[in-house]
């Protein structure tokens, strides 16, 4: 059956439609495949095979992290790496986690030039991390201190008595599984927590006295748990200049003979990513960019989240105080 005039149109104007969006498609897989494969396979930057100055990121909570550890350790058995700078924005996190970060940090400082540089907050652990180096540059506007350790509980007691619920334990002696949820603490028990917050207190007292070469004692009127703007740390001797990381490669530059402009060099530890098949990675990749709209606001959700919640043990990370701080009695930074 011959075709009128006006459905001959509509199917060219159908099939334009149809080619539009064909070339359209083709343009966001192509786009999304070469930034897959340039990202892959380090186009996108400077490689980590020339000389240059390695930056290593210290952001967020700090915790026990064994592909990080792994990091520094290749970072130091770089023969391409000239000097590292050390960038912290964190609040601290786990004191294990800040020990076992500051143990590889020094190991590398034994082997390449480090110098820190703290963005807007260097506090606890983070702080604990920034003494690594030999040198420590913050913006007069950076938090930085902090210095302290706490370990924090709660108590649902009273709402149990008000249910008339009762929880019954056996143990083995006074201090085991102490403190709980379920029952006022004895004071046996504080003291025990006290001695344990006492001896991680101490240490990081000694490592921040070595390191700044300062007095014990001048360490401890600063080791409050206070937190100090970038200018105040200066004066108080917790960081050597003000500045930014322009400031960081001129003092490698000048101060530790680092050839002058080197790029410098993000080193990201390795994802699982990496472990696949080059094409599995492509692929993975490209899903990765295409969700990554609707998966954007992740991070937003997991800052709701208080640091402690995913901390086990001791606790070295500072937080901005609110109303609810007024009546805890738990513990805080020393």
């Amino acid at each position: 059956m011959p075709l009128d005039a006006d459905q001959i149109v509509d199917r060219r104007r159908l099939r334009r439609k149809v080619s539009f969006w064909r070339v359209v498609a083709f343009l966001v897989i192509a786009v999304a495949l070469i930034g897959a494969v340039a990202g892959l396979a380090g186009l996108a930057g400077p490689s980590k095979r020339s000389a240059h100055i390695a930056r290593i990121d210290v952001t967020g909570i700090i915790a026990s992290d064994r592909k990080r550890d792994e990091m520094i350790e290749k970072i130091a058995e770089s023969d391409a790496v000239k000097g590292v700078i050390l960038s912290i924005n964190s609040p601290g996190g786990s004191t294990t986690g800040g020990e076992a970060l500051y143990t590889a940090l020094r190991k590398l400082a034994d082997k390449k030039p480090m110098v820190t540089q703290i963005g807007t907050l260097g506090a606890s652990a983070g702080y604990m991390a920034a003494v690594a180096s030999d040198h420590i540059i913050a913006r007069h506007s950076t938090l930085a201190g902090s210095i302290g350790v706490y370990i924090q509980y709660g108590n649902i007691k009273g709402l149990l008595d008000t249910l008339g619920i009762e929880v019954d334990v056996v143990k083995s002696g006074p201090l085991k599984a102490q403190p709980n949820f379920f029952s006022r603490t004895p004071e046996d028990a504080v003291a025990n927590l006290q001695a344990v917050i006492d001896d991680s207190y101490d240490w990081f007292v000694d490592i921040v006295a070595e390191r700044r070469k300062m007095d014990v004692a001048e360490v401890r009127k600063v080791a409050t748990g206070g937190i100090y703007s970038g200018m105040r740390a200066h004066k108080l001797g917790l960081v050597d200049a003000l500045g930014g990381e322009e400031e960081a490669v001129k003092w490698l530059e000048t101060e530790r003979g680092v050839p002058e402009d080197l790029p410098v060099v993000t080193w990201r530890k390795p994802s699982e990513l990496d472990e696949l098949p080059f094409a599995s990675r492509i692929a993975a990749a490209f899903g990765q960019g295409l969700s990554s709209g609707l998966l954007a606001n992740i991070d937003a959700v997991k800052g709701l989240v208080p640091a402690g919640v995913s901390l086990d043990g001791l606790v070295s990370v500072w937080h901005a105080p609110d109303a609810s701080d007024k009546n805890d009695t738990t513990g805080a930074d020393r």
